[in-house]
Protein backbone atom coordinates (compact mmCIF):
# COMPACT_ATOMS: atom_id res chain seq x y z
CA UNK A 1 0.00 0.00 0.00
CA UNK A 2 2.90 2.64 0.73
CA UNK A 3 4.61 1.94 -2.09
CA UNK A 4 1.54 1.89 -4.64
CA UNK A 5 0.38 5.24 -2.69
CA UNK A 6 3.77 6.43 -3.43
CA UNK A 7 3.41 5.57 -7.21
CA UNK A 8 0.28 7.30 -7.75
CA UNK A 9 1.62 10.32 -5.86
CA UNK A 10 4.71 10.58 -8.35
CA UNK A 11 2.44 10.10 -11.13
CA UNK A 12 -0.11 13.13 -10.21
CA UNK A 13 2.84 14.97 -9.27
CA UNK A 14 3.55 14.66 -12.60
CA UNK A 15 0.47 15.38 -13.78
CA UNK A 16 -0.02 19.01 -12.26
CA UNK A 17 3.22 19.89 -13.66
CA UNK A 18 2.85 18.80 -17.06
CA UNK A 19 -0.67 19.83 -17.24
CA UNK A 20 -1.65 22.40 -15.39
CA UNK A 21 1.65 24.07 -15.04
CA UNK A 22 2.41 24.09 -18.68
CA UNK A 23 1.01 27.21 -19.89
CA UNK A 24 2.59 29.23 -17.30
CA UNK A 25 5.72 27.64 -17.37
CA UNK A 26 5.84 28.01 -21.61
CA UNK A 27 5.04 31.96 -20.87
CA UNK A 28 7.73 32.46 -18.25
CA UNK A 29 10.21 30.98 -20.76
CA UNK A 30 9.07 32.81 -23.92
CA UNK A 31 9.45 36.02 -21.44
CA UNK A 32 13.14 35.23 -20.39
CA UNK A 33 14.04 34.67 -24.22
CA UNK A 34 12.33 37.76 -25.23
CA UNK A 35 14.25 39.36 -22.91
CA UNK A 36 17.85 37.38 -23.61
CA UNK A 37 17.43 38.71 -27.04
CA UNK A 38 16.77 42.26 -25.95
CA UNK A 39 19.87 42.21 -24.02
CA UNK A 40 22.02 41.41 -27.84
CA UNK A 41 20.00 43.72 -29.50
CA UNK A 42 21.24 45.98 -27.07
CA UNK A 43 24.84 45.55 -26.57
CA UNK A 44 24.82 45.28 -30.68
CA UNK A 45 23.66 48.69 -30.80
CA UNK A 46 25.77 50.37 -28.00
CA UNK A 47 28.87 49.23 -29.65
CA UNK A 48 27.83 50.18 -32.93
CA UNK A 49 27.36 46.93 -35.10
CA UNK A 50 27.66 47.16 -38.54
CA UNK A 51 25.75 44.39 -39.10
CA UNK A 52 23.07 45.55 -36.88
CA UNK A 53 20.25 45.04 -39.30
CA UNK A 54 21.24 41.42 -40.14
CA UNK A 55 21.89 40.56 -36.47
CA UNK A 56 18.55 41.48 -35.93
CA UNK A 57 16.71 40.15 -38.90
CA UNK A 58 18.64 36.55 -37.78
CA UNK A 59 17.34 37.12 -33.80
CA UNK A 60 13.98 37.48 -35.20
CA UNK A 61 14.24 34.38 -37.72
CA UNK A 62 15.48 32.10 -35.47
CA UNK A 63 13.31 32.90 -32.36
CA UNK A 64 10.08 33.69 -34.09
CA UNK A 65 10.38 37.00 -32.81
CA UNK A 66 8.87 40.53 -34.40
CA UNK A 67 11.35 43.04 -33.81
CA UNK A 68 10.60 47.22 -33.77
CA UNK A 69 12.52 50.06 -32.99
CA UNK A 70 11.28 53.70 -32.66
CA UNK A 71 13.89 56.98 -32.39
CA UNK A 72 13.27 60.82 -33.07
CA UNK A 73 13.58 60.31 -36.75
CA UNK A 74 10.90 57.56 -36.75
CA UNK A 75 10.59 53.62 -37.09
CA UNK A 76 12.68 51.30 -38.36
CA UNK A 77 11.09 48.02 -38.98
CA UNK A 78 12.94 44.80 -38.49
CA UNK A 79 10.81 42.16 -40.37
CA UNK A 80 11.29 38.47 -41.11
CA UNK A 81 11.55 37.98 -44.87
CA UNK A 82 9.39 34.92 -44.64
CA UNK A 83 6.20 35.40 -46.24
CA UNK A 84 4.33 33.21 -43.98
CA UNK A 85 4.94 35.35 -41.12
CA UNK A 86 2.89 38.38 -39.75
CA UNK A 87 4.79 41.80 -40.77
CA UNK A 88 5.50 43.50 -38.04
CA UNK A 89 3.84 46.74 -38.77
CA UNK A 90 0.87 44.78 -37.40
CA UNK A 91 1.72 45.44 -33.90
CA UNK A 92 2.28 49.35 -34.83
CA UNK A 93 -1.12 50.38 -32.64
CA UNK A 94 0.58 49.15 -29.35
CA UNK A 95 4.15 51.07 -29.84
CA UNK A 96 2.72 53.76 -28.18
CA UNK A 97 1.51 51.97 -25.10
CA UNK A 98 4.99 50.50 -24.67
CA UNK A 99 6.92 53.61 -24.72
CA UNK A 100 4.21 54.83 -22.17
CA UNK A 101 5.11 52.14 -20.03
CA UNK A 102 8.52 52.71 -20.25
CA UNK A 103 8.50 56.57 -19.93
CA UNK A 104 6.64 55.74 -16.77
CA UNK A 105 9.21 52.77 -15.75
CA UNK A 106 12.24 55.08 -15.22
CA UNK A 107 13.62 52.98 -18.07
CA UNK A 108 13.36 49.38 -17.03
CA UNK A 109 12.22 46.92 -19.20
CA UNK A 110 8.33 46.38 -19.33
CA UNK A 111 5.99 44.09 -21.20
CA UNK A 112 2.34 42.86 -21.40
CA UNK A 113 -0.06 40.27 -23.19
CA UNK A 114 -1.88 41.23 -26.39
CA UNK A 115 -4.97 39.21 -26.85
CA UNK A 116 -7.47 40.94 -29.05
CA UNK A 117 -9.96 38.23 -30.15
CA UNK A 118 -9.13 38.52 -33.53
CA UNK A 119 -6.04 35.68 -33.66
CA UNK A 120 -6.18 32.17 -32.19
CA UNK A 121 -3.43 32.94 -29.99
CA UNK A 122 -1.48 35.83 -27.85
CA UNK A 123 1.06 37.83 -28.26
CA UNK A 124 3.86 38.81 -25.82
CA UNK A 125 4.96 42.84 -25.84
CA UNK A 126 8.00 43.63 -24.46
CA UNK A 127 9.84 47.10 -24.88
CA UNK A 128 13.34 48.26 -23.59
CA UNK A 129 15.72 51.47 -24.06
CA UNK A 130 18.19 51.18 -26.14
CA UNK A 131 19.64 54.66 -26.14
CA UNK A 132 18.46 57.67 -23.84
CA UNK A 133 20.65 60.40 -25.09
CA UNK A 134 19.66 63.72 -24.98
CA UNK A 135 18.17 64.33 -28.35
CA UNK A 136 17.82 61.29 -29.26
CA UNK A 137 15.70 58.45 -27.58
CA UNK A 138 15.64 55.28 -29.28
CA UNK A 139 13.52 52.20 -28.20
CA UNK A 140 13.12 48.38 -28.93
CA UNK A 141 9.70 46.78 -29.53
CA UNK A 142 9.28 43.12 -29.42
CA UNK A 143 6.75 41.11 -29.93
CA UNK A 144 6.34 37.33 -29.56
CA UNK A 145 3.57 34.83 -30.77
CA UNK A 146 2.50 32.60 -27.93
CA UNK A 147 0.97 29.69 -29.80
CA UNK A 148 -1.83 28.01 -27.71
CA UNK A 149 -0.05 24.58 -26.28
CA UNK A 150 -3.71 22.73 -25.80
CA UNK A 151 -2.55 20.07 -29.03
CA UNK A 152 0.78 20.09 -27.17
CA UNK A 153 -1.43 19.13 -23.69
CA UNK A 154 -4.01 16.78 -25.68
CA UNK A 155 -0.82 14.91 -26.64
CA UNK A 156 0.63 14.67 -23.15
CA UNK A 157 -2.71 13.53 -22.39
CA UNK A 158 -2.69 10.49 -24.21
CA UNK A 159 1.15 9.79 -23.51
CA UNK A 160 0.72 10.52 -20.12
CA UNK A 161 -2.66 7.97 -19.65
CA UNK A 162 -0.26 4.99 -21.20
CA UNK A 163 2.67 5.93 -18.50
CA UNK A 164 -0.32 6.04 -15.78
CA UNK A 165 -1.40 2.58 -16.50
CA UNK A 166 1.72 1.36 -17.00
CA UNK A 167 3.75 2.29 -13.77
CA UNK A 168 0.48 1.24 -11.57
CA UNK A 169 0.69 -2.13 -13.06
CA UNK A 170 4.69 -2.15 -12.45
CA UNK A 171 4.62 -0.66 -8.72
CA UNK A 172 1.19 -3.44 -8.38
CA UNK A 173 3.86 -6.09 -9.21
CA UNK A 174 6.52 -4.85 -7.52
CA UNK A 175 5.12 -3.57 -4.36
CA UNK A 176 3.67 -7.45 -4.59
CA UNK A 177 7.32 -8.87 -4.59
CA UNK A 178 8.85 -6.63 -2.20
CA UNK A 179 6.15 -7.19 0.05
CA UNK A 180 6.53 -11.19 -0.51
CA UNK A 181 10.14 -11.43 -0.06
CA UNK A 182 10.09 -9.57 2.69
CA UNK A 183 6.89 -10.81 5.03
CA UNK A 184 7.17 -14.43 3.63
CA UNK A 185 10.18 -14.83 5.82
CA UNK A 186 9.06 -12.29 8.75
CA UNK A 187 5.72 -14.75 8.98
CA UNK A 188 7.99 -17.76 9.09
CA UNK A 189 10.12 -16.46 11.86
CA UNK A 190 7.07 -15.48 14.03
CA UNK A 191 5.44 -18.59 13.55
CA UNK A 192 9.54 -20.22 14.45
CA UNK A 193 9.58 -17.83 17.54
CA UNK A 194 6.10 -19.27 18.59
CA UNK A 195 7.49 -22.29 18.63
CA UNK A 196 10.61 -21.43 20.62
CA UNK A 197 8.24 -19.17 23.32
CA UNK A 198 6.56 -22.99 24.02
CA UNK A 199 9.99 -24.50 24.91
CA UNK A 200 11.33 -25.77 21.49
CA UNK A 201 14.75 -24.33 21.38
CA UNK A 202 15.65 -27.11 18.30
CA UNK A 203 14.08 -24.55 15.89
CA UNK A 204 15.54 -22.80 13.42
CA UNK A 205 15.17 -19.29 11.90
CA UNK A 206 15.44 -18.91 7.92
CA UNK A 207 16.00 -15.66 6.64
CA UNK A 208 16.93 -15.94 2.67
CA UNK A 209 15.95 -12.71 1.82
CA UNK A 210 17.64 -9.55 2.37
CA UNK A 211 20.74 -9.31 4.21
CA UNK A 212 19.48 -7.38 7.68
CA UNK A 213 16.59 -10.02 7.63
CA UNK A 214 19.17 -12.95 7.15
CA UNK A 215 20.88 -11.28 9.99
CA UNK A 216 17.93 -11.53 12.11
CA UNK A 217 17.72 -14.70 11.56
CA UNK A 218 20.91 -15.63 12.31
CA UNK A 219 21.08 -13.48 15.75
CA UNK A 220 17.71 -15.37 16.39
CA UNK A 221 19.19 -19.06 15.76
CA UNK A 222 22.22 -17.77 18.23
CA UNK A 223 19.41 -16.84 20.62
CA UNK A 224 17.38 -20.14 20.28
CA UNK A 225 20.99 -21.89 20.92
CA UNK A 226 21.68 -20.14 24.25
CA UNK A 227 17.89 -20.36 25.88
CA UNK A 228 18.26 -24.30 24.93
CA UNK A 229 21.72 -24.46 26.32
CA UNK A 230 20.55 -22.47 29.22
CA UNK A 231 17.77 -24.27 29.34
CA UNK A 232 19.08 -27.47 29.77
CA UNK A 233 22.28 -26.21 32.24
CA UNK A 234 19.27 -24.77 34.31
CA UNK A 235 17.45 -28.22 33.98
CA UNK A 236 20.86 -29.74 35.10
CA UNK A 237 21.39 -27.18 37.64
CA UNK A 238 18.50 -28.18 39.29
CA UNK A 239 19.00 -32.02 38.84
CA UNK A 240 22.75 -31.42 40.70
CA UNK A 241 21.46 -28.97 43.50
CA UNK A 242 19.00 -31.78 44.22
CA UNK A 243 21.44 -34.98 44.23
CA UNK A 244 23.64 -32.73 46.04
CA UNK A 245 21.40 -31.79 48.49
CA UNK A 246 19.58 -35.13 48.53
CA UNK A 247 23.21 -37.57 49.23
CA UNK A 248 24.19 -35.56 52.62
CA UNK A 249 20.49 -34.80 53.66
CA UNK A 250 20.35 -38.87 53.32
CA UNK A 251 23.50 -39.70 54.81
CA UNK A 252 22.77 -37.19 58.05
CA UNK A 253 19.74 -38.84 58.58
CA UNK A 254 20.71 -42.55 57.85
CA UNK A 255 23.64 -41.49 60.79
CA UNK A 256 21.44 -40.35 62.89
CA UNK A 257 18.54 -43.01 62.99
CA UNK A 258 22.09 -45.14 63.28
CA UNK A 259 23.09 -43.28 66.33
CA UNK A 260 19.47 -43.35 68.12
CA UNK A 261 18.79 -46.91 67.27
CA UNK A 262 22.83 -48.68 67.27
CA UNK A 263 25.63 -47.10 68.07
CA UNK A 264 24.04 -44.47 71.21
CA UNK A 265 25.74 -46.41 74.04
CA UNK A 266 28.83 -47.30 72.20
CA UNK A 267 31.08 -44.27 72.04
CA UNK A 268 33.27 -45.57 69.39
CA UNK A 269 30.86 -46.25 66.50
CA UNK A 270 28.83 -42.79 67.63
CA UNK A 271 31.78 -40.88 66.85
CA UNK A 272 32.51 -42.05 63.59
CA UNK A 273 28.76 -41.90 62.95
CA UNK A 274 28.92 -37.92 64.44
CA UNK A 275 32.09 -37.22 62.04
CA UNK A 276 30.09 -38.73 59.14
CA UNK A 277 27.22 -36.08 59.66
CA UNK A 278 29.69 -33.53 60.52
CA UNK A 279 31.40 -33.74 57.27
CA UNK A 280 28.01 -33.94 55.36
CA UNK A 281 26.85 -30.66 57.11
CA UNK A 282 30.30 -28.93 55.81
CA UNK A 283 29.61 -30.56 52.71
CA UNK A 284 26.32 -28.95 52.44
CA UNK A 285 27.84 -25.94 54.12
CA UNK A 286 30.46 -25.23 51.30
CA UNK A 287 27.85 -25.84 48.82
CA UNK A 288 25.39 -22.57 50.09
CA UNK A 289 28.73 -20.58 50.19
CA UNK A 290 29.82 -21.28 46.80
CA UNK A 291 26.18 -20.82 45.58
CA UNK A 292 26.01 -17.39 47.59
CA UNK A 293 29.53 -16.12 46.17
CA UNK A 294 29.03 -16.92 42.79
CA UNK A 295 25.63 -15.00 42.90
CA UNK A 296 26.98 -11.99 45.19
CA UNK A 297 30.19 -11.67 42.45
CA UNK A 298 27.32 -11.85 39.38
CA UNK A 299 25.91 -8.95 40.64
CA UNK A 300 28.35 -7.16 41.53
CA UNK A 301 28.13 -6.73 45.48
CA UNK A 302 31.76 -7.90 46.02
CA UNK A 303 33.93 -5.34 46.31
CA UNK A 304 38.01 -6.16 45.59
CA UNK A 305 41.00 -5.76 48.29
CA UNK A 306 43.04 -4.88 45.35
CA UNK A 307 46.75 -4.83 46.82
CA UNK A 308 50.36 -5.11 44.55
CA UNK A 309 51.65 -8.94 45.55
CA UNK A 310 53.96 -11.73 43.83
CA UNK A 311 52.12 -13.92 41.99
CA UNK A 312 55.44 -16.18 41.88
CA UNK A 313 55.14 -15.93 45.86
CA UNK A 314 52.09 -17.03 46.10
CA UNK A 315 51.95 -19.97 43.78
CA UNK A 316 54.86 -21.33 45.32
CA UNK A 317 53.48 -20.98 49.60
CA UNK A 318 49.85 -23.00 47.56
CA UNK A 319 52.78 -25.78 45.79
CA UNK A 320 53.86 -26.00 48.98
CA UNK A 321 50.98 -27.36 50.67
CA UNK A 322 51.05 -30.39 48.31
CA UNK A 323 54.23 -31.83 50.00
CA UNK A 324 51.87 -34.27 51.45
CA UNK A 325 50.66 -35.56 48.22
CA UNK A 326 54.20 -35.84 47.15
CA UNK A 327 54.97 -37.79 49.66
CA UNK A 328 52.79 -40.11 50.49
CA UNK A 329 50.53 -40.59 46.70
CA UNK A 330 53.58 -39.78 44.46
CA UNK A 331 52.52 -36.56 42.93
CA UNK A 332 54.63 -34.75 41.08
CA UNK A 333 55.01 -30.97 40.68
CA UNK A 334 57.08 -29.22 38.61
CA UNK A 335 57.04 -25.54 38.88
CA UNK A 336 58.92 -22.96 36.81
CA UNK A 337 58.68 -19.08 37.64
CA UNK A 338 60.15 -15.83 36.73
CA UNK A 339 61.16 -13.77 39.75
CA UNK A 340 59.06 -10.79 41.00
CA UNK A 341 55.94 -11.42 38.73
CA UNK A 342 54.10 -8.32 40.69
CA UNK A 343 50.43 -8.46 40.00
CA UNK A 344 47.57 -5.92 41.32
CA UNK A 345 44.75 -7.36 42.42
CA UNK A 346 43.01 -8.76 45.45
CA UNK A 347 45.22 -10.98 46.76
CA UNK A 348 42.62 -13.69 48.95
CA UNK A 349 40.03 -13.92 45.75
CA UNK A 350 43.62 -14.46 43.35
CA UNK A 351 44.53 -17.25 46.05
CA UNK A 352 41.40 -18.79 45.47
CA UNK A 353 41.39 -19.40 41.82
CA UNK A 354 45.28 -20.92 42.05
CA UNK A 355 43.92 -22.91 44.89
CA UNK A 356 41.04 -24.40 42.23
CA UNK A 357 42.74 -24.74 38.98
CA UNK A 358 45.53 -26.76 41.00
CA UNK A 359 43.01 -28.78 42.88
CA UNK A 360 41.59 -29.65 39.50
CA UNK A 361 44.74 -30.44 38.29
CA UNK A 362 45.43 -32.54 41.10
CA UNK A 363 42.16 -34.52 40.82
CA UNK A 364 42.18 -35.22 36.90
CA UNK A 365 46.20 -35.49 36.26
CA UNK A 366 46.12 -38.98 34.92
CA UNK A 367 48.14 -42.02 35.53
CA UNK A 368 51.36 -40.21 35.88
CA UNK A 369 50.16 -37.69 38.42
CA UNK A 370 52.43 -34.91 36.97
CA UNK A 371 51.12 -31.43 37.51
CA UNK A 372 53.11 -28.31 35.74
CA UNK A 373 52.81 -24.98 37.16
CA UNK A 374 54.60 -21.90 35.61
CA UNK A 375 54.42 -18.16 36.37
CA UNK A 376 56.09 -16.07 33.38
CA UNK A 377 55.70 -12.52 32.79
CA UNK A 378 54.04 -11.79 28.67
CA UNK A 379 54.43 -7.88 28.11
CA UNK A 380 52.47 -5.75 31.01
CA UNK A 381 51.25 -8.90 32.47
CA UNK A 382 51.95 -11.95 34.62
CA UNK A 383 50.61 -15.39 33.67
CA UNK A 384 49.59 -18.55 35.86
CA UNK A 385 49.20 -21.70 34.28
CA UNK A 386 48.57 -25.10 35.29
CA UNK A 387 48.61 -28.49 33.28
CA UNK A 388 47.87 -31.87 33.47
CA UNK A 389 47.87 -34.83 31.28
CA UNK A 390 44.77 -36.60 32.17
CA UNK A 391 41.89 -37.49 29.63
CA UNK A 392 41.26 -33.79 28.63
CA UNK A 393 38.13 -32.00 27.39
CA UNK A 394 36.47 -32.06 23.84
CA UNK A 395 36.77 -29.15 22.23
CA UNK A 396 32.66 -28.47 21.28
CA UNK A 397 32.81 -28.55 25.56
CA UNK A 398 35.60 -26.01 26.10
CA UNK A 399 33.67 -23.15 26.29
CA UNK A 400 30.99 -24.42 28.91
CA UNK A 401 33.16 -25.96 31.15
CA UNK A 402 33.07 -22.56 33.09
CA UNK A 403 29.47 -23.01 33.54
CA UNK A 404 27.90 -23.82 37.17
CA UNK A 405 27.38 -27.73 37.41
CA UNK A 406 28.61 -28.11 33.62
CA UNK A 407 29.87 -32.31 33.35
CA UNK A 408 31.79 -33.12 30.38
CA UNK A 409 30.52 -36.24 28.30
CA UNK A 410 30.04 -39.69 30.68
CA UNK A 411 33.81 -41.06 28.81
CA UNK A 412 35.39 -38.42 30.77
CA UNK A 413 33.35 -37.61 34.00
CA UNK A 414 35.69 -36.81 36.67
CA UNK A 415 34.00 -38.76 39.52
CA UNK A 416 35.56 -36.84 42.68
CA UNK A 417 33.78 -34.38 45.46
CA UNK A 418 33.38 -30.98 45.50
CA UNK A 419 30.31 -28.80 44.76
CA UNK A 420 30.52 -28.52 40.86
CA UNK A 421 31.17 -24.92 41.55
CA UNK A 422 34.93 -24.55 41.70
CA UNK A 423 35.25 -23.29 37.78
CA UNK A 424 32.48 -21.01 38.05
CA UNK A 425 33.74 -19.36 40.95
CA UNK A 426 37.66 -18.97 39.01
CA UNK A 427 35.65 -17.16 36.10
CA UNK A 428 33.83 -14.67 38.42
CA UNK A 429 36.60 -13.84 40.32
CA UNK A 430 38.87 -13.66 36.63
CA UNK A 431 36.16 -11.37 35.46
CA UNK A 432 35.66 -9.13 38.14
CA UNK A 433 39.47 -8.33 38.06
CA UNK A 434 39.21 -7.79 33.83
CA UNK A 435 41.45 -10.73 33.47
CA UNK A 436 42.33 -12.40 30.80
CA UNK A 437 41.79 -16.11 31.54
CA UNK A 438 41.27 -19.52 29.35
CA UNK A 439 41.67 -23.27 28.80
CA UNK A 440 43.50 -25.59 26.39
CA UNK A 441 42.89 -29.00 26.03
CA UNK A 442 43.19 -32.21 23.57
CA UNK A 443 41.58 -35.89 24.28
CA UNK A 444 43.80 -37.82 25.64
CA UNK A 445 46.59 -35.14 26.58
CA UNK A 446 45.46 -33.07 28.96
CA UNK A 447 44.29 -29.98 30.00
CA UNK A 448 46.03 -26.41 30.65
CA UNK A 449 44.41 -23.64 32.66
CA UNK A 450 45.53 -20.59 32.61
CA UNK A 451 45.26 -16.79 33.50
CA UNK A 452 46.85 -13.56 32.74
CA UNK A 453 46.79 -10.22 35.32
CA UNK A 454 47.89 -6.46 34.88
CA UNK A 455 51.67 -6.49 36.65
CA UNK A 456 51.48 -3.58 39.50
CA UNK A 457 55.09 -2.00 41.14
CA UNK A 458 55.62 -1.55 44.64
CA UNK A 459 56.37 2.14 45.72
CA UNK A 460 58.92 2.52 48.16
CA UNK A 461 57.88 2.21 52.14
CA UNK A 462 58.91 5.14 54.02
CA UNK A 463 59.81 5.61 57.52
CA UNK A 464 58.47 8.25 59.88
CA UNK A 465 59.97 8.51 62.69
CA UNK A 466 58.99 10.49 65.97
CA UNK A 467 60.71 13.47 66.64
CA UNK A 468 60.32 13.15 69.96
CA UNK A 469 62.33 9.95 70.47
CA UNK A 470 66.48 10.08 70.66
CA UNK A 471 67.47 7.86 67.96
CA UNK A 472 71.24 7.14 67.15
CA UNK A 473 71.78 8.66 63.53
CA UNK A 474 73.76 5.62 62.54
CA UNK A 475 73.21 4.66 58.90
CA UNK A 476 73.44 1.05 59.78
CA UNK A 477 70.76 0.96 62.53
CA UNK A 478 68.32 3.43 60.06
CA UNK A 479 68.46 0.52 57.72
CA UNK A 480 68.16 -1.73 59.82
CA UNK A 481 64.85 0.00 61.28
CA UNK A 482 63.71 0.19 57.74
CA UNK A 483 64.38 -4.03 56.67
Amino acid sequence: MYFLTFGIGVIILIWSMQLYLLNHSYEDMKTKEVARVASLITRAYTQGNENLTSSIQELSINNDFYVMMESNAGYLYFSPEAETRMPVYSYIAHAPQLKSMLEKSQRLPVSFKISDGREKYSTLAYGCILDSTPGNHVYLYIFSPLYPVSSTINILKDQLLTVTFITLIIAFLLSLYFAARISRPLQSMTATARQMGKGNYNVKFEGNSYSEINRLAGTLNTAAYELGMADHRQKDLIANVSHDLKTPLTMIRSYAEMIRDLSGDKPEKRNAHLKVIIDETDRLAQLVSDMSAITAMQQHKVKLDKTVFDLTEMAAAHLASYEILTEQEGYTFQFSAQKDCLVYGDEARIRQVIANLTGNAVKYCGEDKVIIVNVRRIGKRCRFEVTDHGPGIKADELPHVWDRYYKTSSHFARQTEGTGLGLSIVKEILTLHHANYGVESKEGKGSTFWFELEMGRREKEKVVLDPTIDIPQDPAFIEEIVE
